[in-house]
C-alpha cells in the first residue's frame, strides 16, 4: 500500500494528511483503533472517524473517498 499511499498524500496535497502507522511499533495504538487486519485504511476530520474499510484500495477510490469527507 506504499505506493498507493504516496500517490493519494501528493493528490491531496495540504488539504489531508495521510499517515501511515507500523502496528508491530506501535501495538497500543493499534490496539485502541481495533485494527485487526492489515491494511485498515480509516478517514478522520476534527477527531471523528468518518470511514472505515480493511483491505486495499486504489489510489483513486482513496481520494476520492478523501475529497468527498474533506473538503
Amino acid at each position: 500500500m506504499h505506493p498507493v499511499l504516496k500517490d493519494v498524500a501528493a493528490a491531496m496535497g495540504d488539504h489531508g494528511k495521510v499517515i501511515k502507522i507500523d502496528v508491530d511499533k506501535n501495538q497500543v495504538l493499534s490496539q485502541a483503533l481495533r485494527v485487526k487486519v492489515l491494511p485498515t485504511l480509516m478517514i478522520y476530520k476534527a477527531g471523528e472517524m468518518l470511514w472505515r474499510q480493511s483491505g486495499e484500495q486504489d489510489a483513486n477510490t482513496l481520494i476520492s473517498l478523501m475529497k468527498d469527507f474533506v473538503d
